[in-house]
């Protein structure tokens, strides 16, 4: 599954760290060394991937993460030696799709590359048809979402939990659940960045984001897609 990875770190020694694996492991590999750079080069070349250092000069990488997320749903990869929860879950909630905190090794960096990118590109089977739950509709095939008729952009994460929930309107799926279906059985991946997720799909799908009608929480439980009596 060989992708074009944009890589930003400041730390040049890492950065050519990094760069290695990634071509090691097949990859087409670009690297730069600030945030500003990041958005110049994804304009340009509109990278599979962009890992990303949080901590950078001119811009970091979490405004440069914001930005991006504002005009394309690239796959996000944070790298950070911020390690609280809190910080962490303040990646995601602009959009990030994983991360992963320093001190790192290598190997961990390449199975989570490899875990986003599958995310991202995976091949889809023929008889997959397009999920709906009430106003919601989810096409595995073209990896698109609307609601209400109009397109919605998603990242792979807030993709495949939607879509987990689409196949699933009105069942409960617990944290632990979703967790396992987005991200499969990790345990440097907590329940509580599927509350991040699941606040920014509905940013995207709700009316209100502030009182969700179809993305619903369960109290104690999960969440579902609302059935189609309860989306509208």
């Amino acid at each position: 599954m060989c992708a074009h990875v944009l890589v930003a770190e400041d730390d040049v020694n890492q950065a050519e760290l990094i760069r290695r694996y990634l071509e090691h492991e097949g990859h087409t590999v670009r690297v730069v060394h600030n945030g500003r750079a990041v958005l110049e080069e994804h304009h340009r070349n509109r990278p599979d991937l962009v890992v990303m250092d949080v901590m950078m000069p001119v811009m970091s990488g979490l405004e440069a993460c914001r930005v991006l997320r504002a005009e394309s749903d690239v796959a996000v990869l944070l790298l950070t030696a911020r390690a609280t929860e809190e910080d962490l879950l303040n990646g995601l909630d602009l959009g990030a799709d994983d991360y992963v905190t320093k001190p790192y090794s290598p190997r961990e960096l390449m199975a989570r590359v490899r875990t986003l990118l599958r995310r991202s590109r995976a091949p889809v089977r023929d008889e997959e048809r397009v999920l709906s739950a009430g106003p919601i509709t989810v096409d595995p095939a073209r990896h698109a979402v609307r609601v209400d008729g109009e397109p919605v952009e998603c990242t792979p994460v807030e993709f495949q939990l939607l879509r987990a929930l689409a196949a699933r309107p009105g069942r409960v799926l617990s944290r632990a659940r979703l967790l396992e279906l987005i991200h499969g059985i990790s345990g440097y991946i907590t329940e509580r960045t599927i509350d991040v997720h699941v606040k920014n799909l509905r940013r995207k799908i709700e009316p209100d984001p502030r009182r969700p009608v179809r993305l619903v929480t369960v109290y104690g439980v999960g969440y579902k897609l609302a059935g189609p009596d309860r989306v509208r």
